[in-house]
């Protein structure tokens, strides 16, 4: 599966010379960027590749560079000229190479080290289905007021989500779009919220608005749905309640269509400059960009990649919308000096490299303004699989912790939520913590119409309840062998950033 937030994600500080339009010809070397690996099918001479090709913004340079992509042997897919990103298809693998040296290219690479197939996340293991017989159980446990299944809903409570929903559940002019695998809009509990003019499918790098194009290809494209439905579920006498019952949710799908779900660099880039072109206030990003786990500033391609993603997504800041990305399962400390990565690429054959998360980015959870989550369980403690950092993490939430037990109906200490096919199940990952903070700042957003994604950050920080390091060593899963150390203070840490977030505290 690709790298959804139920997965391992990183987000540290990048360099300030990360600008929209400026060159990375300023940022640090990173030591052992894994080379791309080339195998003999790659190299076929008829296989496509992708590329992305990053210039200056003005007219006159677009223009010649894209002529110089012509006669390089490219062909432009789609150019978003406003923040000087082009995605290029080419049978050269010396592509790359030939049109880094065109007067006005800032930087270019591929997006990816196998050949464009026809058509990222983060959780941690796989998702559990409700049965009729457990569903029945649960609605049990509910009582006056509640969904159905809202008793099995202790993330709801954790965070005073049922309280706020009485005085605030959100505004209908507030959007969340799920950068994701796909979302069911015709799930019972997401559709009364669904917005589907702010919702496409940009698998290709460019967006396709067809109605229903956002819809996951089968029911093993879940994770969109799921993080949908925490994010707002109605409050309609159906199934579960979402954090911010009252806001609007669009599903922007990135994930190819296929069994590994990867979501490629170009596939990103147009999500985040379709979301801002449409209104959307807030992105969810419960993923990593395929097929680097972190992108290493000293690779070309890597650090095309890094470029492309963040014009993108300081375009969609510069107009108002606030980006939210999980920190990954990996329980790494993400303020580290060094970090193994045994998975990259993840879409050929992956090589063992040590990298420095200080130089070798996460993306987009360490590009600069994106809000960086952490998870929790049901007794407030960092989850067992949550990446950490001091500096890095920003808030913390509800992500769930199979050996944290809440009391309710199931015991189930993951989250529960939609699933394709007016189904219910439970996730546990910085996937379900990203949304959780998404619905957060939505519900902000909603009191705070004329906030801006700067402003939402900070309100953010400030409504959050830090329980502060623990003082016992950290053990996340009950084995004896300390699994993390928590550096900072009551105000700020690595386990939980600022704190986490509170939804009542939002409304109030």
């Amino acid at each position: 599966m690709a790298h959804l937030r139920s997965r391992r994600r990183l987000a540290l500080a990048v360099p300030v010379a990360l600008s929209l339009t400026a060159s990375l010809g300023f940022l640090p070397a990173a030591a052992q960027a894994a080379p791309r690996a080339e195998s003999a099918s790659q190299a076929a001479a008829a296989d496509t590749y992708a590329y992305l090709v990053n210039t200056k913004t003005d007219p006159y340079t677009i223009k010649s560079v894209k002529a110089a992509i012509k006669a390089a042997g490219g062909s432009v897919v789609v150019s978003y000229d406003r923040i000087g990103v082009i995605v290029v298809h080419s049978t050269d693998l010396d592509f790359a190479k030939k049109i880094r040296k065109v007067r006005g290219v800032q930087s270019a690479g591929a997006s990816r080290t196998s050949p464009v197939q026809a058509a990222g996340t983060t959780d941690e293991g796989a998702v559990q289905y409700l049965s009729k017989a457990e569903s029945a159980k649960v609605a049990k446990g509910a009582t006056a007021g509640e969904e159905p299944l809202e008793a099995d809903q202790w993330d709801l409570r954790a965070i005073g989500a049922d309280k706020a929903a009485a005085i605030d559940p959100g505004s209908k002019k507030v959007t969340v779009a799920v950068i994701d695998v796909g979302v069911d809009d015709t799930h019972p509990d997401i559709a009364p919220n669904f917005s589907p003019s702010q919702s496409a499918n940009c698998v290709s790098g460019k967006a396709d608005t067809t109605y229903g194009s956002w819809r996951p290809v089968d029911a093993d494209h879940y994770h969109g749905t799921h993080v949908a439905g925490e994010i707002a579920a109605a409050r309609n006498g159906i199934g579960v309640a979402g954090v911010a019952p009252g806001v609007k949710v669009a599903g922007i799908t990135v994930a190819q269509p296929d069994a590994n779900q990867l979501f490629f660099p170009e596939s990103v880039v147009c999500a985040f400059v379709f979301a801002a072109d449409h209104g959307v206030e807030i992105t969810n990003n419960s993923y990593y960009v395929d097929p680097w786990q972190y992108n290493c500033m000293d690779d070309p391609d890597q650090r095309a990649i890094v470029d492309a993603v963040n014009r993108a997504q300081l375009y969609a800041q510069h107009k108002g919308t606030l980006n939210v990305a999980a920190a990954g399962n990996s329980n790494d400390d993400l303020d580290s000096d060094a970090l193994v990565d045994a998975s990259s690429p993840d879409d050929s054959t992956p090589v063992n490299r040590t990298v420095d998360p200080h130089e070798c980015f996460d993306v987009p959870t360490q590009l600069p303004g994106v809000v960086t989550v952490s998870a929790t369980g049901v007794k407030g403690a960092k989850s067992y699989y949550s990446s950490y950092g001091y500096g890095v993490v920003d808030v913390a939430a509800p992500g769930g912790d199979k050996y944290q037990i809440p009391d309710t109906p199931s015991k189930n200490g993951r989250i529960l939520s939609t699933l394709p096919n007016n189904q219910y199940g439970y996730l546990q990952g910085t996937s379900m913590a990203t949304p959780h903070v998404a619905a957060v700042a939505a519900l902000l957003k909603s009191t705070h119409p004329w906030a801006t994604p700067t402003q939402l950050q900070a309100l953010l920080k400030a409504q959050a309840v830090n329980p502060g390091c623990p003082t016992d060593p950290y053990d996340g899963n009950g084995d004896g062998v300390v699994d993390a150390t928590c550096v900072g203070g009551k105000r700020v840490n690595g386990f939980y950033g600022f704190g986490i977030v509170s939804a009542l505290r939002a409304v109030k």
